[in-house]
């Protein structure tokens, strides 16, 4: 596991006329505060590869489709970790990632996958470090 890395159950409310998918409370573990929350679509097979945050704590949750997320941490150079999670509405969990852990993910619906990102501040694009998908040498193929 990665030290800091939350996955938390989230609850989907069966409600007449269309379901309540819960997502964030400022009450739960990971909320860190509130600077934005943005969706990402991502299609099938696409990889959105390799984003480490210095600063923003990131909450994932995927509502619509499937994603397979890979999560490395190489914080400590002696003991570089990877860990993988799908979420999807079978799996409706929310992914925290604390700064200085690198994401990558890739979408595994037929159709196109809606990613929420609540974060805990607003984009600044001088707080992110971007590496080509080919930079962390983890397999996207299974």
């Amino acid at each position: 596991m990665i030290s800091d890395l939350i996955i938390t159950p989230l609850k989907i409310i069966d409600v007449p006329g269309g379901n309540v998918l819960h997502a964030l409370k400022n009450k739960d573990l990971g909320f860190n505060g509130f600077g934005e929350a943005y969706f990402s679509e991502v299609e099938l097979m696409q990889i959105k590869a390799w984003k480490r945050h210095r600063k923003m704590t990131l909450n994932l949750i995927v509502p619509i489709g499937e994603i397979r997320f890979i999560v490395f941490d190489d914080r400590t150079a002696d003991n570089c970790v990877s860990q993988e999670i799908t979420l999807s509405r079978q799996n409706y969990c929310r992914l925290t990632i604390p700064p200085m852990v690198w994401v990558g993910f890739q979408g595994r619906s037929k159709t196109t996958s809606m990613l929420l990102n609540i974060a805990d501040l607003s984009h600044d694009p001088n707080e992110v470090d971007r590496k080509d998908v080919n930079q962390i040498a983890l397999d996207w193929s299974t």
